[in-house]
């Protein structure tokens, strides 16, 4: 209750303070900028926003935004304490009448291009104790379906080419004519010259003219393709001309030691070829992806009027570097985690852009006052080839693939056991026009070994289905991950979409030699003594994240998540480095890494440190993220899902473990959901990030907790990381 009262304190406080102190008398700040569309309900009033010239001050719940509050305890007299609340808080936005006429020019200007002819904005300021809120009312202007096009070309080859692609144009009859139509099919059309030969060709050279009177309500369209600009006189006319490639010259900058081979393979310049815009720019993709050069520039030489020279200016990047990470969380409990990573990277270790990587990770938890201790340790390497092995490399003209060989070794010791895998791969990654990323590895090998068990560690479980996951084991198969997304910056800063799915199979080309392998007492077919993984399992991820508010610096950022393994043939069990799990600095953020699952099941005891895992996963997660001061920035969220076993072979299962396995009837009584408040700290290049997840809904218990319980022993966990976590 005394932080209930100490919170409605400071709402009283803030709520008592001016948002308008710190301006002279005759000062108003701009509250609120509204448009309203009069005559037609469906067009969005809010893309009008855009195109007024001053903005309101943004605010997170109805006309509230404490940081407004804060700034206006400065004195005005340029002390200490001004300057830090004024850097602290948000300046009210002054108003200017004389932006209120251009803001109408602008939208005017907008709705024309879309193809309203003839609008009409009024205003009104509404000035009400030092505030100034405009109210702009818009009448649609006319709009025009077009009726028939035609074209007047003089150019014969320029006539035939369009009409070769008049398929795709976009212009069509019965659509409304706007601006933005027609340059959107001037710019189509332009490509195409430019892809056959016509350098230098661009939309300016097209124009239209719109005849309104013929038919009613109704605009006959000429497509009229000149020798000038639109920017130009007739006087300035020229032919059009195709033109080829003369002479590529590639030019690596000094300090940059490659193999011309290999820089001869990015290239699809090539001298005699017409000219091709879209040659150009996947040679630029392609020297850009390899991540050799800081800089690629292709310089383009008009030799006469029917060819050009070619130069690629390369400049060298920093081939090597070394990242750090780190996460970290901890629970009420008194359990800490700490994970740090390190790596090294070299981006042309053999001189044909071929890169090494070597990475350092820990993954340690442990108790201060107890001797409770995990320790894992892994390091992995890998080899990346730019070029698909055992395919020519022609088929790759916007990107170059990459063929990977790995090899790694991960350590984990535990007070129940200590186990480690040695693991190597080989497999191919590439991309289609940055939106789909692909990794497919036909062959993966993991040699998986227990050992240093405590003397009781197999009689603790009662259910065989684990011991079966917890033994030494071959996995030897493939694996094949996709990934779909709308923008693949790292730190995206528009509204964007992913997808991602995640499949590997095991096993299963092994089985077909089973009458070679020896035969255990359980019946399982072994190598060397060691029976071999037979399973398939995947995941899919879907997450899209919205950007709003007048700065685009507000988002809400969701994620669903769902995966399942089945373990058939030679395995009665997934083995344990394949289950999944929930919890943790990316997943249910109230619960601690490996905390909680399957289904209602208790924390198991028998680990000394939380293992629970199931042969499912389902989550959701939703996250508001919004702007504090400086480079911090705020979050607010909530997780649901869990983790569940699957009972495939439909086995009887004991009533006090129903809740342990997936069903549709018990699905919701044994999710888990948790909510929370974190901070980010935005450095641009690098995001740390602060979390402090509270368990809502607790599927132990089958109850929601109430406020008092958010702050009990077990009802809580901080979590730290660098990122987003999702």
């Amino acid at each position: 209750m005394k932080r209930v009262f100490l919170y409605f304190i400071l709402a009283i406080i803030l709520a008592s303070c001016s948002t308008t102190r710190v301006l002279q008398s005759d000062q108003y700040r701009l509250s609120e900028n509204n448009v309203t569309i009069l005559n037609d309900k469906s067009y969005k009033a809010s893309s009008l926003q855009p195109y007024i010239k001053q903005e309101a001050n943004t605010y997170f719940i109805g006309q509230w935004n404490p940081f407004l509050y804060v700034y206006n305890w400065s004195d005005g007299n340029d002390t200490k304490w001004d300057r830090f609340v004024e850097k602290l808080g948000t300046a009210p936005v002054v108003f200017d009448s004389t932006l209120v006429d251009s803001s109408i020019s602008g939208m005017l200007s907008h709705l024309e291009y879309q193809g309203y002819y003839g609008s009409d904005i009024s205003s009104s300021i509404i000035k009400k104790k030092q505030k100034a809120k405009v109210d702009y009312q818009v009448n649609l202007g006319k709009r025009y379906r077009i009726n028939e096009i035609n074209f007047d070309i003089k150019d014969s080859l320029l006539a035939a080419l369009m009409l070769q692609n008049i398929g795709e144009s976009i212009i069509k009859p019965g659509d409304y004519l706007t601006q933005e139509l027609l340059e959107n099919e001037s710019e189509r059309v332009a490509k195409i010259f430019r892809n056959n030969g016509y350098y230098g060709f661009t939309k300016n050279y097209f124009f239209y003219y719109a005849d309104s009177t013929t038919v009613p309500d109704k605009a006959n369209i000429i497509v009229k393709l000149e020798d000038y600009t639109t920017n130009e006189t007739p006087e300035a006319a020229r032919p059009h001309r195709q033109y080829t490639i003369r002479d590529v010259q590639i030019l690596p900058q000094k300090g940059l030691k490659v193999r011309p081979s290999f820089l001869t393979a990015l290239n699809r310049i090539e001298p005699g070829a017409k000219y091709s815009e879209d040659d150009i720019n996947n040679t630029y993709e392609r020297f850009s992806s390899v991540r050799l050069f800081s800089t690629v520039n292709i310089q383009l030489d008009e030799v006469d009027s029917s060819q050009v020279d070619c130069k690629i200016i390369l400049s060298p990047s920093k081939l090597q570097s070394i990242k750090m990470n780190l996460e970290g969380s901890a629970n009420s409990t008194g359990l800490f985690g700490v994970a740090p990573s390190l790596s090294y990277n070299h981006k042309n270790i053999f001189g044909g852009g071929e890169q090494l990587s070597l990475s350092f990770r820990g993954n340690f938890q442990f108790k201060l006052k107890d001797n409770t201790r995990s320790n894992e340790f892994a390091v992995s390497s890998s080899l990346s080839f730019p070029k698909f092995i055992l395919l020519p490399n022609t088929l790759f003209d916007q990107n170059v693939p990459r063929t990977d060989v790995s090899l790694g070794f991960n350590y984990q010791m535990r007070p129940e056991y200590t186990r480690d895998i040695i693991s190597t791969s080989m497999g191919y990654s590439w991309n289609y026009k940055k939106k789909y990323y692909y990794n497919l590895y036909p062959l993966q090998v993991n040699i998986v070994r227990i050992f240093n068990l405590s003397d009781d560690f197999y009689t603790k479980f009662n259910d065989p289905y684990f011991y079966n996951a917890y033994t030494n084991h071959f996995d030897i198969g493939a694996s094949f991950n996709m990934l779909y997304t709308t923008d693949p910056s790292a730190n995206p800063k528009k509204s964007y979409f992913y997808s991602r799915f995640e499949g590997d199979i095991s096993g299963n080309m092994l089985s077909l030699f089973n009458d070679a392998f020896a035969q255990s007492e359980s019946g399982q077919r072994t190598i060397w003594g060691i029976p071999y993984s037979q399973f398939a399992r995947a995941q899919v991820t879907v997450g899209r994240t919205l950007f709003f508010g007048h700065h685009n610096n507000i988002a809400i950022a969701t994620r669903l998540l769902a995966g399942a393994g089945l373990a058939y043939g030679n395995s009665s069990a997934l083995p344990f480095e394949k289950l999944f799990y929930a919890g943790g600095v990316s997943s249910l953020r109230g619960w601690q890494t490996r905390s909680v699952g399957p289904g209602n099941a208790p924390l198991d005891h028998s680990f000394s440190i939380a293992n629970q895992t199931g042969d499912m996963h389902l989550e959701a997660n939703v996250e508001l993220r919004f702007p504090l001061f400086w480079k911090l920035n705020g979050a607010l969220f909530v997780d649901a899902g869990n983790v569940w076993n699957l009972n495939f072979d439909g086995k009887d299962i004991p009533e006090d473990s129903k809740g342990c396995y997936f069903s549709f009837e018990n699905m919701l009584q044994t999710c888990a959901m948790s909510h929370g408040c974190g901070l980010r700290l935005d450095f641009d290049m690098i995001l740390v990030r602060l979390d402090l997840g509270i368990k809502s809904y607790d599927p132990v218990s089958a109850s929601w907790r109430s406020l008092k319980q958010w702050f009990d022993s077990d009802g809580f966990a901080f979590h730290f990381g660098i990122g987003l976590p999702f």
